[in-house]
Parts: structure tokens; sequence; C-alpha cells
């Protein structure tokens, strides 16, 4: 592995935690009281329709491992939530019109529900409380913090619970580097957890990988799409690494890393697809930032979504202005 500016990238846990915060730039400034976002978009789900979900982007703490390929910390909190504020959050949030009356919701937190740092157990029977009348409640959790209060949460649900965790990549000497605490066996162990309690697993997998070489990403995101498949889960989403967080920026200004672009993400969701085991989501957020061609970015950010809807592979977008697509006929 090659050094990157300032020194190389370290090999342990701890001296990889510091390499990592110590590139950061500032994070934003939020309110405790509400949420940071909130939205509502389309999904495939388990059955075949298609129905509007709300998504919850939840205020609270950090979360306690240091990826090198996470920019979420950017909207959390450096201090442990007041017990209330989330209950709050989530309150506030569905008052608001944009998401009455949608009957599926994520309450992503940029880590895990079960942090009690970043979620207070004890505001457990309120969040349960007030998402208690959803079809299907999905949160966010890293393997290690799949326990006694996750099932406890399926409880309190009635069974609506799902669970999405990263896998991120199967690339053995990729994975350990890239400091998430966490092996392919514990990501196996934790579905399998999950599974017997008959909460649904999804899986967050990466395309564009640091310390992969550019002919060697599609085939390793299509293995973590497998893996993830092999371990139970119902659905993958794929998302492209980025840059923006410092450490990345420092990776990829040392040559180990590149930022990929939108044909990466394509052949993946549509290799995804083509297992037919199980649904295959290309992660459309922040898309124009791996975009290569302005031409052609609406249409093939559209093709991409309509993937998502219907699980087969739109026709590939033909542009004279650019060499991401195929090339023109």
């Amino acid at each position: 592995m090659s050094a990157s500016p300032g020194g190389a990238y370290p090999e342990t846990s701890r001296e990889r935690d510091r390499w990592i915060v110590s590139r950061r730039p500032a994070r934003h400034r939020l309110d405790s009281g509400a949420a940071y976002g909130a939205f509502v978009e389309d999904e495939l789900t388990e059955t075949g329709e298609v129905v509007p979900v709300a998504t919850i982007l939840l205020t609270n703490r950090e979360c306690p491992w240091r990826c090198v390929m996470c920019d979420l910390w950017r909207n959390t909190l450096e201090e442990d939530n007041a017990p209330g504020a989330v209950p709050r959050q989530i309150e506030d949030a569905l008052s608001r019109p944009p998401l009455r009356g949608v009957r599926r919701v994520k309450l992503y937190n940029a880590g895990s529900l079960f942090d009690p740092r970043a979620v207070p157990p004890e505001d457990d029977a309120a969040i349960a409380g007030l998402v208690a009348g959803f079809d299907r409640v999905i949160v966010e959790s890293h393997p290690a913090l799949v326990g006694a209060r996750c099932l406890a949460m399926q409880e309190r649900l009635g069974g609506r619970l799902e669970v999405a965790m990263g896998l991120e990549t199967v690339h053995p000497d990729v994975l350990p580097r890239l400091n998430k605490g966490m092996t392919l066996d514990d990501f196996d162990r934790a579905a399998a957890r999950l599974r017997e309690a008959a909460i649904p697993v999804r899986a967050f997998v990466l395309a564009g990988l640091p310390w992969v070489p550019a002919n060697e990403q599609r085939a390793w995101a299509l293995r973590a799409v497998v893996r993830a498949f092999d371990a139970g889960a119902a659905a993958v989403s794929v998302i492209l690494t980025r840059a923006g967080n410092g450490a990345m920026d420092a990776l990829r200004g040392a040559g180990e890393f590149e930022t990929p672009s939108i044909s990466l993400l394509e052949e993946v969701a549509a290799d995804g697809v083509a297992l037919g085991r199980g649904r295959v989501f290309a992660d459309l957020w922040d898309l124009p930032a791996f975009s290569r061609c302005a031409a052609c970015l609406p249409a093939r950010t559209e093709r991409l979504r309509q993937s998502n809807l219907t699980q087969a592979s739109p026709p590939a977008i033909r542009c004279m202005d650019c060499t991401d697509c195929e090339p023109p006929a």
C-alpha cells in the first residue's frame, strides 16, 4: 500500500481512528431537538408493490466506529442525546405534510438505532409507540449491536421491524482496512440472529472501493451482493464510495482511491438484479458527484430509478457527449 499525504494509512484500528479523525473537515451544526432531514421516496416492497416510504434522518451522537469511507458523522452530535430527544424528533417529522399517510418508515441515524449513546434505551418504548401504526419500520445497526435490544424492539413493533446493516465488501484485504470493526463472520452471525427472530435483513454494499484496481471493482461489488443474499438479506443497496470526508480525500491524493463513475453503479445494479435472488437497489444519493456528463445525468438517474422500482435493467443510455455511456449506435 502506498503512503497517503501526512503519513501512510495505519495498520491498526487505534492508529486508523486517529488518522481518520485528524483529517476531518468541520461537522455541520445541528439542533438535537429536530431531525436533520425527512423525505419520502417510492420503493419496491418484498410483495412486489411500489409504495411511498418515509425516511427520517435522526440527529444523535456519532457512531462509535470510525469507518474510513464514512461521511455520515458530519450530521451528528459530539455529545450524547438526552432522553426524549429522539422521540421528539420522530414526532415532529411525522407531523409534517410530506410524511402523513405513508405506511412505511426508515429511522436512519448515521449509525445504529441500538447504540445507547446515540439513542438512549429508555426511549425505545416511546419510539415504538410513535411508529406502531406503520406496516414496516426499517432501522440501521452495526452487526455488533444486533442483540437483546433489537429483539425487544421487534416485539414492541409486533413483528414489523427490518434491520439494515453495512456489509460493504467481502474483499479480504479491504474490509479490515475500512476500519468498520467487523468481520464477515460477524455479519453472518448478526444476519442469522435477525432471521431467527423473523426480522428481515437489508444490506449495504459499496462499489468503488479504495485499494481495489479499477478492473476488479465490479466483480468485488457483485461478490458482496451475493454474500449478502447468502446471509439471508432480502434487499441489498449498492452505494458508490465518495470522497469529501477528509480521509477519502487523502487516499485519493495518494492514488489509493479513485472516485467511481455512475457506470459502475449501473453495472453492479444490473449484475445484482440479474441474480434474481432479491431486490437490488442502486443508491441515488448525490449522483451528480459521480457524473462525468451533465447531458446524460438526468436520463441515467431515471434509468437507475426505474431499475430500482421494476428490478429490470432498462436499455442502456446512449450519449454523444461522454464516454461513460454505451457508445452511440
